[in-house]
């Protein structure tokens, strides 16, 4: 295996679930030693939910946790205390999930920690972050979406929200802030000599993802959900069912892909209506729809994969899988009888690599604990 460019990188992770994990598997995806710290006998629950690979633990677990290590502490006992005390120590990177001071009260809150080891960058990856009235309010990834206003343009106009398929705010929200904000630190480590705290709020970190929301909102713009360029105020932005029950979706947002796909569908009465007003794209939708519902999708397909028009079909999981643009990425990984969703940022000289199956619960603890 060539070298990695976090080879040098030691990171203790203390996360369990879902944001901590997939910030930390892509750290370890590029060298880092990332060791998990779980309790005794329980671990990460993320280990024991269905369905379970031939390992003994979940495909969810197998799939966050690889490359990295495992060892068992009882961070309430002073002896084990101690033994983690002497990982910081070594280490360059923590990262943590639970509430705001819980740590604190445990006796390993970041500013204890930074007197053991001044270069350490401590991440903390929590719901509404370290301050203001919510810091120690329970919530899951759809209540994030909700403080956030993003929840609430999710859907049809007229509709209840919709929930989305994947946890935005966990993933886009805190897991990939948490890793621009380690590597941020870890470079400015470099200047200053010392680390810092980086204080990750999956509700803050999903608020500032609203960037064709917001902006016109506080520039003095009425934003409706269902209305906006985006999320339903366009015919050309949008999804379309077909003869045959499926869908594909429509990216024309331009004037050269508009006029392809009225093209496409043979309508180029529609060409001049691409910025029509509200009322007009409604029923331009719903002519379109008409339209789209004539031919199968495989049809659609058939026409627009001649076109420069921004039309996908809508792709089930099994379609997806084999799909020749996914294989072509590698974004599916086959190692040890056990298939991966591969890094997606790609280098070119030191590329992410899955050089190691997800660790059993506390199969290290002998590499460390002698």
């Amino acid at each position: 295996m060539s070298a990695l460019p976090l080879e040098q990188i030691r990171v203790l992770d203390l996360t369990r679930l879902l944001p901590g994990p997939y910030c930390s598997q892509y750290l370890a995806d590029f060298g880092a030693e990332v060791i998990k710290i779980e309790e005794p006998n329980i671990g990460d629950y993320a280990r024991w939910t269905q369905p379970q690979v031939e390992d003994g633990y979940s495909a969810m677990f197998a799939s966050l946790n690889r490359n990295k290590k495992s060892v068992t502490l009882h961070l309430k006992t002073e002896a084990d205390r101690k033994k983690f005390i002497k990982l910081v120590k070594t280490a360059d990177v923590l990262i943590e999930s639970f509430r705001p001071g819980v740590m604190e009260r445990l006796g390993l809150g970041y500013d204890k920690l930074k007197e053991v080891n001044s270069k350490l960058v401590y991440c903390a990856i929590t719901g509404y972050g370290q301050t203001g009235p919510y810091k120690h309010k329970p919530g899951h990834d759809i209540n994030y979406l909700s403080y956030a206003g993003l929840l609430h343009f999710n859907g049809e106009q007229g509709e209840k929200p919709t929930v989305p398929a994947t946890q935005i705010a966990d993933l886009g929200g805190g897991a990939l802030m948490g890793v621009t904000g380690i590597l941020t630190a870890l470079i400015g480590r470099n200047v200053t000599g010392k680390g810092q705290f980086v204080d990750i709020s999956m509700m803050d970190g999903t608020l500032s993802w609203m960037q064709t929301i917001l902006p016109e909102y506080l520039a003095g713009q009425s934003v409706e959900k269902g209305k906006l360029l985006l999320s339903g105020g366009r015919a050309c932005y949008g999804v379309y069912e077909t003869a045959d029950g499926r869908y594909l979706s429509v990216g024309a947002l331009e004037p050269k892909f508009w006029r392809a796909f009225c093209e496409g569908i043979e309508r180029p009465d529609f060409i001049p209506l691409l910025n029509a007003s509200e009322d007009k794209q409604v029923e331009l939708r719903e002519q379109i729809q008409q339209v789209i519902k004539t031919k199968t999708l495989a049809q659609w397909m058939m026409i627009f994969d001649k076109l420069d028009a921004c039309v996908a079909p809508v792709l089930t999981l099994d379609e997806m899988v084999e799909h020749p643009q996914v294989k072509e990425r590698e974004m599916l990984i086959t190692k040890d009888k056990h298939t991966y969703i591969a890094n997606p940022i790609k280098l070119s000289d030191t590329p992410a690599q899955i050089y190691a199956k997800a660790p059993k619960l506390g199969e290290h603890n002998d590499d460390f604990f002698k």
